[in-house]
């Protein structure tokens, strides 16, 4: 038996109250369908900024009533450390998802993404200290990874943010590992490497590209490919995100908190191998999609040119064991965005 499966039981048994943030987001709503469907009680915030309570309606269908009367909604920024206090009060485990994320947004808007994802994260860290929780775990971003250039990224081995997002994550983990020594707190910070998965919202000028590219192919739209097509991802599928996040949360062994875990399915996948597995799948539904070519243009600003991530400190520490892979996880998408675009 996984550990995970073994965690899923015992929560099931052993009910406990988590806290979170960004809960109507594309991967605060996918945390929050697992833990209220294994009996646990939680807490949400979140603002509307990038969150839609669609996302919260479809969480509530997807359980019972039973387990959605243990969810609590506060609507409400984690810029506001008065909210963050509130949200915190009696949250064993705090999982913060709030930010803002997209490398191009913060490149138009520097000020915006620096408030929300360090003055917001500071709010939270004071406010899950001060509740005495029993663990903050956060999302951190592969873009810390920055220049620097080898392959696979290794935990310990960073180059230079190369946009306002990437330093801002950066920053976050520098303030975990402060607040982990300076007040006996505990805090893992979990490295995402291009989550993709139901509920990811393909619209706005700031969409990741899978969900892009699906809404693109179902409704007969251009889709573009930002460069040569040879740009490479680690994508990792949202139900392995959601085991990285509670196993992180959990995890028994003091050896495994207050660092940072890279959580990825650990292969890598061009933009033209993509584009090519996300046209099969929308051609299970409209087969018109088989014909249509991508439109290649210019490399986008403050990309990193390649992606692959070293696994091994989770797997080994968390226990962690990615089951969703790149073609997988495309397939369940492609069925989700088919019935719900």
């Amino acid at each position: 038996m996984s550990r995970y499966t073994e965690l899923l039981r015992q929560l099931q048994e052993a009910p406990r109250t988590w806290l979170i943030t960004g809960v109507a987001g594309f991967i605060g709503s996918n945390l929050l369908e697992t833990l209220l469907s294994h009996g646990q009680t939680v807490t949400g915030l979140d603002n509307f900024m990038t969150g839609h309570r669609k996302n919260l309606d479809m969480v509530r269908d997807a359980v019972t009533p039973e387990q959605w009367s243990r969810f609590r909604f506060i609507e409400g920024d984690i810029r506001s450390l008065e909210t963050c206090r509130e949200a915190c009060a009696g949250a064993d485990y705090v999982l913060h998802q709030a930010a803002l994320g997209s490398v191009p947004r913060s490149i138009d808007d520097p000020l915006l993404t620096n408030t929300c994802n360090i003055d917001g994260f500071v709010n939270m860290l004071v406010a899950a200290r001060d509740a005495d929780v029993r663990r903050f775990v956060y999302a951190a971003s592969s873009s810390t990874y920055g220049d620097e250039p080898n392959l696979p990224k290794q935990e310990d081995r960073i180059g230079r943010p190369l946009s306002p997002y990437a330093v801002t994550k950066y920053v976050n983990e520098l303030y975990a590992d402060v607040f982990a020594r300076t007040y006996g707190m505990e805090c893992t910070g979990l490295r995402y490497f291009n989550v993709f998965g139901k509920r990811q919202d393909p619209e706005g000028a700031y969409a990741a590209v899978i969900p892009l590219w699906f809404a693109g192919l179902l409704r007969d739209q251009p889709v573009f490919i930002n460069g040569d097509g040879e740009t490479s991802r680690d994508f990792c599928h949202i139900d392995n995100t959601v085991q990285a996040n509670l196993l992180a949360a959990t995890a028994p062994d003091p050896e495994a908190t207050n660092t940072v875990y890279n959580v990825a399915f650990g292969e890598r996948t061009s933009l033209t191998e993509l584009y090519g597995l996300i046209r099969e799948e929308v051609a299970r539904h409209n087969p018109h999609a088989s014909e249509k070519e991508a439109q290649y243009r210019d490399f986008r600003a403050g990309d990193v040119r390649h992606s692959l991530a070293d696994i091994s400190r989770a797997r080994t520490l968390l226990g962690y064991d990615p089951q969703i892979s790149v073609r997988q996880g495309l397939r369940i998408s492609g069925d989700w965005y088919a019935a719900n675009l």
